[in-house]
This record gives structure tokens, sequence and C-alpha cells, in this order.
């Protein structure tokens, strides 16, 4: 079920998007096979912690997270991916790792990466593995307010900093 929280803030926003309903799917990749989009234009959503302070990682599905760079970007000390123990109480309304790009609704800085904004629109999970939201780029960057940076990479895995 779509996030409660986040279709409130949608709809308070006037915010035209698509709910897209499909079966069960874990994995950004496997999300976007399933609804037929490409992987640059579905993003995922990273919990990280910056100085131990949890935040909010927004990339293309098809890349993935350079936590050197994104340490360097932010100018923190120290970067750690968050378990999902640490963060699933920080979003009740969503079924882990289904959280929206949305992380300023729940208490947590948003870092997208600049490839987004190379699309118009973006599809993002809506608080459930069947579930997702697809709403112009603009509108995305206007309510989550995500500092843009560059630290997504196309190969290789999670890289520690």
């Amino acid at each position: 079920m779509c996030s409660a929280k986040l279709r409130e803030f949608l709809d308070k926003n006037q915010i035209k998007y698509v709910l897209i309903t499909h079966s069960t799917a874990y994995t950004a990749q496997e999300i976007a096979a399933v609804v037929h989009i490409k992987g640059k234009e579905l993003a995922k959503s990273v919990i990280v912690k910056l100085d131990d302070v949890m935040a909010m990682a927004v990339l293309p599905a098809s890349l993935h997270i350079d936590l050197a760079q994104l340490r360097a970007a932010t100018g923190a000390k120290a970067i750690a991916l968050a378990s999902e123990p640490e963060f699933k109480s920080k979003f009740p309304d969503c079924e882990t790792g289904a959280m929206p790009p949305f992380g300023n609704l729940y208490g947590l800085a948003v870092y997208a990466d600049q490839s987004l904004a190379a699309d118009k629109e973006i599809a993002f999970n809506a608080g459930s593995h069947n579930e997702l939201i697809r709403l112009p780029f603009a509108d995305f960057e206007r309510l989550a307010k995500p500092t843009m940076l560059k630290f997504a990479t196309g190969s290789g895995t999670a890289a520690a900093g």
C-alpha cells in the first residue's frame, strides 16, 4: 500500500503523479523489469550514515553508489551503509527497503545523483514492494529539496570510503 504520508504530501502540493501497481518485487532492477521502465528512470533510495547521521542517497536503479565519492562530496569524515535494523523504524509506514526518495518526510537529508535530472520523469517505490509512483523530476526536486551531487557509478559495487 502506498505510503499515506507520501500520498498526502503529494496531494497537498497538487502534484500530478501516476501510481503503478505491479507484482511483488524487491530489487530496483527487478522492479524496473516488471514494470518495463529503464533502470536509469527508476530511482532507488539507499540509507547511509554520514558521520553517524542517517541520510538518504537517491540514484538510478541501474547504477551503484560510490560511497567514497558521496563522502567527499558531502564533506563527511566517515560514511557507511545503514543496516535495515538501523533505519527500519524511521519509515514506519513503509515496507523495509521500499522507502520513497522523500527522506525529508522522515527527517533525513536527501542527496540525489545528478544523473537523475537527465530524465523528465522518475519512478520510485511508493512505500511498498508492489507500488511505484511516477512523476516529473522537477516536482521531485522541488518537494524533496535534494542536494544534487555526483556519486553514482555504472560498474562495481558500493565502495567504502
